[in-house]
């Protein structure tokens, strides 16, 4: 209940979530039915990077903060970064959205939204961010108790967005298990699950989790940018989609590497690889 993202919004991790995000979304919006987003860990939906709080890290200065207002490092990021400059519109960086903000970008008059935050403040922020929009349901809740409440939606499509702040340090396994669960209720749905990048041999125990699912057709894409020795700081960022859209997986083998080159690194790079393929 500690964790307050507001020290780490736009940051490298966020970058690569947001733009992956977007990519998804752009998806669901070419097909005309409509879809449900649903964020479990939604924070407060916008933050000020001017802010004490979030000047106090700085972590948006080697993120986003790389990006707005230069030429884009690849045409795949121009779905993030057009939500970036509509909370910007006179030209200079002060607000990041948030997964809600990027999600509700993209939503059409036949598309809604479930925001689930268990912080009570946070929560409070988000319904204030979001009121009156009939698009947009927000609910204080637990993250794994909502999957169980709102899966499956009564659309047909859909993105499952879990992103904790991995304060607790059975995190990777509570995601596996939640993402077992939130499958056999919504087996096509899609599903975004970010992870850090710090621990190596803790990333592979949650692969590892996760395939012995059985769960078909999941994709694991990752930038890093610090070599990997040393699991005192975050390393890098990584996404495990289930159900990805068609040739998403091309799409970020292009993207990442732009991306990386484009954001300040020790090192590292990136990864796109099947964890499991899809069924024949």
């Amino acid at each position: 209940m500690n964790y307050r993202h507001i020290f780490h919004a736009g940051n490298p991790a966020d970058v690569m979530k947001h733009a992956v995000l977007a990519l998804i979304l752009g998806h669901l919006r070419a097909k005309p039915a409509p879809f449900c987003v649903i964020d479990t860990h939604a924070g407060i939906g916008r933050y000020n990077l001017t802010s004490e709080a979030a000047r106090k890290t700085a972590e948006s200065d080697e993120g986003i903060g790389r990006l707005f207002g230069r030429p884009l490092p690849h045409p795949s990021l121009a779905p993030y970064m057009d939500a970036v400059q509509a909370l910007n519109p006179e030209g200079s960086l002060r607000w990041y959205p948030g997964s809600p903000r990027i999600a509700r970008a993209a939503l059409r008059p036949q598309d809604r939204m479930v925001l689930v935050e268990l912080h009570p403040d946070d929560a409070h922020s988000l319904k204030a961010e979001f009121a009156g929009d009939r698009a947009v349901a927000v609910h204080q809740s637990d993250a794994y108790t909502a999957l169980k409440a709102h899966l499956p939606p009564r659309e047909k499509r859909g993105l499952v967005l879990i992103d904790p702040p991995f304060e607790q340090p059975d995190e990777f396994a509570r995601m596996a298990e939640g993402l077992a669960l939130a499958h056999r209720r919504w087996s096509t749905g899609i599903f975004a699950l970010w992870y850090p990048i710090k621990e190596r041999a803790a990333v592979w125990r949650f692969q590892d989790a996760v395939e012995k699912t059985g769960i078909p057709k999941v994709l694991i894409a990752e930038l890093t940018w610090h070599p990997e020795d040393t699991h005192l700081r975050l390393n890098g960022s990584g996404l495990l989609i289930v159900n990805p859209p068609w040739k998403l997986d091309e799409t970020l083998k292009e993207m990442l590497p732009a991306l990386h080159d484009a954001l300040p690194s020790t090192g590292g790079g990136t990864a796109v690889s099947w964890l499991s393929p899809e069924v024949s």
